[in-house]
């Protein structure tokens, strides 16, 4: 197969905005991300003067004039640091008001915009960055590649190292909400430090200290199953389903781990033999995921691979209320997702 043509490099991500400037734009959809962001302004304003008030502004009920009074000197003369909030739903009086603010400085005041996205405000945003703002992206999230980078982040502010593959099995248990993320690499970090006083160095976390505390989520089993058919083992997959359906699993969250693991198998395929990483950037995924479905593909073909998403399609209509066919009872949930795992078991050995 021709692999696709390389897309140009990305560009590298900016250097982190400094915190203790005047000025701040957050801008994006992650709001965990942002909101470190606006914790890390306000530590750095509190860290010159501990008396920093912090005010929120809100969009809702904003009425002209009260971001003059927000931001006017104090009784005790404190220093502030005023965030206004949903800028992207702001009224024009806030975002006029705000303007102001962006173009004469008030002294002691530190001023953060945050703005998810959007058209609304862009004049106050351009604004700000003319006037030097510090600009902290919190861009979305919202592939396995980017959050395999934020989980090895995570740990390594934390001053600790994981291994790849635990960085694979932590994602794949726990999902794609950046805030369960964060927790599951807390907690990690937490519960995996030695004995105190024992003058031990914090252990690398592997792949087995994930399995011991995230192993039995819903997605961990359903990504349990898809490995072990996609890589051959049609009787271990079917012994795992059926214990998990056995235990109360739902089985649209292990149809939809299988058709995401025949669609990797199917992207990697036809990137051809370029490097890992090079495969990884273009397909939006993590090089670890790559040099998996690698692994996985052996044994595979064209026809086999294109029989078993047909078949995922199947099993995914049935377990979310297709309509049933009586000859093969495929409006029954269960037997469509146990179908499925010995119609892609089949499929693999498929050649031509």
């Amino acid at each position: 197969m021709t692999p696709p043509r390389a897309r140009s490099r990305a560009a590298a991500p900016a250097a982190p905005a400094d915190p203790s400037g005047p000025l701040h734009l957050v801008t994006g959809p992650e709001d965990l991300l942002a909101e470190r962001a606006v914790r890390a302004v306000v530590e750095a304003a509190r860290s010159a003067d501990p008396a920093t008030q912090l005010v929120d502004v809100l969009p809702g009920g904003y009425a002209k004039g009260d971001l003059a009074v927000h931001t006017s000197p104090s009784l005790f003369g404190e220093s502030k640091v005023v965030v206004l909030h949903g800028l992207e739903d702001a009224s024009d009086e806030l975002i006029t008001d705000a303007r102001a603010l962006v173009a004469a400085p008030v002294p002691d005041v530190v001023l953060v915009l945050r703005h998810r996205s959007g058209q609304r405000g862009k004049g106050l945003l351009d604004a700000a960055r003319a006037a030097g703002a510090g600009v902290h992206q919190c861009a979305a999230i919202t592939n396995d590649g980017e959050r395999a980078s934020f989980v090895v982040q995570e740990l390594r502010r934390g001053g600790r190292r994981i291994e790849p593959d635990a960085v694979g099995a932590l994602v794949e248990a726990v999902g794609q909400d950046l805030r369960e993320l964060a927790s599951a690499c807390s907690q990690l970090m937490s519960d995996t430090l030695p004995p105190a006083g024992s003058g031990q160095a914090a252990p690398e976390i592997d792949a087995a200290t994930v399995e011991r505390y995230y192993g039995g989520r819903v997605e961990a089993t359903g990504f349990k199953v898809s490995d072990a058919v996609l890589g051959g083992q049609t009787d271990t997959a079917l012994a795992l389903l059926r214990h998990a359906l056995a235990t109360g699993l739902d089985p649209v969250p292990i149809v939809a781990v299988l058709a995401l693991g025949l669609r990797s198998l199917a992207k990697v395929s036809a990137a051809g033999t370029v490097r890992s990483a090079d495969a990884a950037r273009d397909l939006g995924m993590a090089p670890w995921q790559v040099d998996k479905a690698r692994r996985q593909l052996r044994g595979w073909s064209e026809a086999g691979l294109a029989v078993a998403i047909q078949a995922v399609a199947a099993a995914d209509l049935a377990v979310k209320g297709g309509l049933p066919d009586p000859a093969r009872r495929a409006g029954d949930p269960l037997y469509a997702i146990e179908r499925a795992v010995l119609d892609v078991g089949a499929a693999r050995a498929l050649h031509g």
